[in-house]
């Protein structure tokens, strides 16, 4: 393990809860290191936190345990799982968050979090509504710590909820998908990564009755003008320079985006 634990949830900067997670691992573990990859998720959208999880993990060191806790389920009957993929791990409930690594990585073998394994480990009886502080937290520090692996906490399943997220589709000459995250900035962060654009020439993006060139970056039209262009994620973005595109074109999470072009080979 590289003793790295990263955090991704839908709790915000208000309140203590993220903190107390952090120190719930460094309690147990104090040598682990922490990254917190996002705390702005949607409320209550595991898509959003999968969307992310699922392009960030590569950047970080393998053997890191990567915690993800967007959870409207805590406290119902709703399973934990555990997912190992390119010498990461994985840890959410099991709500759809991780469906869209798994489509990436069909053969990943994925655990269920065992009632009576839980129940025989030194943590804290579980409360109802912070299963991040009293069940993932210890859970992380004691994978990333090398005192069990993913495999001890419980059976190997096949069958998990898939992610809530429609993936893209193509019909015809236009390809569709929808914005799943937006961003400090205003950018509209769709799910149509950019390999689904070969074969298009002169694509233009569709939103909200506009029709945007595809661009390469942001100074390339005018500051108030949008456009779209290939993010540093490899997905489309929609983009108003030097302004907000989510505040300009009045889109926001779920909104549909089309692809379209008057050539395709």
């Amino acid at each position: 393990m590289s003793r790295l634990v990263t955090l991704t949830t839908d709790f915000g900067p208000t309140g203590p809860f993220v903190a107390v997670m952090h120190g719930v691992i460094l309690s147990r573990a104090p040598e682990l290191r922490i990254v917190d990859l996002t705390h702005d998720i949607l409320v209550h959208w595991p898509a959003e936190a999968g969307f992310w999880l699922s392009r960030a993990f590569r950047y970080f060191p393998a053997g890191s345990v990567h915690v993800a806790v967007v959870d409207p389920g805590v406290g119902t009957g709703r399973d934990i799982i555990a997912v190992e993929h390119a010498g990461h791990v994985f840890l959410a409930p099991d709500n759809g968050l991780l469906g869209q690594l798994l489509e990436q990585a069909a053969d990943a073998p994925v655990y269920r979090l065992d009632p009576d394994w839980q129940a025989r480990q030194d943590w804290p009886a579980p409360s109802h509504t912070f299963h991040g502080r009293d069940i993932f937290a210890p859970l992380a520090a004691d994978i990333a710590s090398g005192r069990c692996r993913p495999a001890d906490i419980g059976p190997r399943v096949s069958e998990v909820v898939p992610s809530l997220l429609e993936p893209p589709s193509v019909s015809g000459r236009e390809l569709k998908g929808s914005i799943v995250s937006v961003d400090h900035f205003g950018n509209l962060i769709s799910n149509i990564d950019a390999g689904l654009l070969e074969g298009f020439r002169e694509p233009r993006v569709q939103a909200a009755g506009h029709s945007l060139p595809l661009k390469q970056t942001y100074g390339q039209v005018r500051p108030g003008d949008c456009l779209a262009l290939i993010n540093s994620f490899a997905v489309v973005e929609i983009a108003c320079a030097e302004g907000s595109a989510a505040e300009r074109l009045g889109l926001g999470r779920g909104a549909p985006v089309s692809i379209v072009e008057g050539r395709y080979v």
